[in-house]
């Protein structure tokens, strides 16, 4: 997301390539390794007034390269942490993070229940 150095296209169209997590730097950060570092900001943030049509297609491409990329799943983890309101992170827009932030939520409220309930059983 730092530098572009290559049209949206052309890298969407770059072969998979995944790095073990056992064969990486284990004290470089994670984001060292991300595909992304070597595309344009663009592509993964949108501009002020985008058409629906525009957005769609542009996630799309974004998340071609977030398949990709060896650190996906780090990313995704980041953007749910922080939580990230925009762009897309780990392959998830703003939108899924926070279905997937929403449902975590209501697991942890059930989980929460089902523990109250077990030790009230158990008292």
């Amino acid at each position: 997301m730092l530098q572009p150095l290559h049209s949206s296209l052309q890298v969407a169209d770059v072969p998979h390539q995944r790095v073990p997590v056992r064969d990486r730097d284990q004290d470089a950060p994670w984001h060292t390794e991300a595909v992304c570092r070597r595309d344009e900001a663009g592509l993964f943030f949108a501009p002020s007034k985008e058409p629906t049509a525009a957005r769609l297609s542009r996630e799309e491409a974004a998340k071609r390269v977030c398949a990709r990329c060896p650190v996906m799943v780090e990313c995704r983890d980041h953007a749910l942490l922080q939580p990230e309101p925009y762009g897309v992170w780990g392959g998830l827009t703003a939108a899924e993070r926070r279905v997937v932030l929403a449902r975590r939520r209501r697991r942890d409220v059930e989980l929460k229940k089902a523990a109250r309930g077990t030790i009230a059983a158990a008292g």
